[in-house]
């Protein structure tokens, strides 16, 4: 099994990695530069480097970084600096997902690709009417104007969710939702919903980086969990922390 990542050398990226080659799967990152990489991640033999932006890449080169791939796993995310947020590119994970899943859809395979998308609590999922509240409604409203990574996540999702759909006959799809991140050096008991159970705003919870990277592994690994959120945008939550 092969598996494409991007934003791999982000905090949840490269764990996603470690998971994915403790599995024993080939990975294939594209990344602008493996410094965030240990050696052990470099140096492991199922692992393959492509030394790129994924937005650099012309439509013929990621059409040839994802031939033969059976499942792309985005942890893209926009760096927390002024650069990071409020510079270009504005749509950097949106962009990213429509031209891999464009990219895919070129070889017409027999067998449907997995896209597993790190997303947030913050954004809703349309597909389901998820209530909020009014005050909720009021800051998510401010947070899209104001910060632009915000609606990029925003579109990522509905880039699935709309443009994809359900009955998509080369990708399947799952954008896995996590709150409040945080740094753990070991998997934890976690628990996962269809919807959010708190406020992303008011009310968040904990969801380590690591638990968010095993998850997204067993979508690409296990085909039981994979049925059971596939076309769906799980929210993840440390078990400890979702009471």
């Amino acid at each position: 099994m092969t598996v494409v990542v991007v934003g791999a050398s982000g905090a949840t990226g490269r764990l996603l990695v470690e998971q994915l080659l403790n599995r024993d799967l080939n990975v294939k990152v594209i990344v602008r530069s493996t410094d965030n990489l240990s050696n052990d991640i470099k140096n492991h033999p199922n692992l393959s480097i492509v030394h790129a932006s994924v937005l650099d890449l012309s439509d013929a080169d990621m059409a040839l970084h994802t031939k033969g791939c059976d499942a792309v796993a985005s942890c893209l995310g926009h760096n927390l600096t002024v650069k990071g947020m409020y510079g270009q590119p504005r749509l950097l994970v949106t962009d990213a997902t429509r031209r891999l899943c464009d990219a895919i859809k070129t070889h017409a395979a027999e067998k449907t690709v997995k896209f597993v998308l790190m997303n947030t609590t913050g954004n809703r999922n349309r597909d389901l009417d998820e209530p909020i509240s009014f005050a909720q409604k009021c800051v998510i409203g401010l947070i899209r104007l104001l910060i632009p990574p915000h609606s990029d996540n925003e579109k990522a999702a509905d880039c699935l969710r709309s443009q994809i759909g359900q009955n998509n006959k080369h990708i399947e799809w799952a954008a896995v939702r996590p709150d409040g991140l945080v740094n753990e050096h070991e998997v934890s008991e976690y628990e996962i919903h269809p919807s959010p159970i708190r406020s992303a705003i008011f009310d968040a919870g904990t969801t380590s980086r690591i638990n968010v990277a095993h998850f997204m592994a067993d979508l690409i690994t296990d085909d039981n969990i994979w049925q059971q959120w596939q076309g769906k945008m799980p929210v993840i939550y440390n078990k400890t922390t979702s009471t």
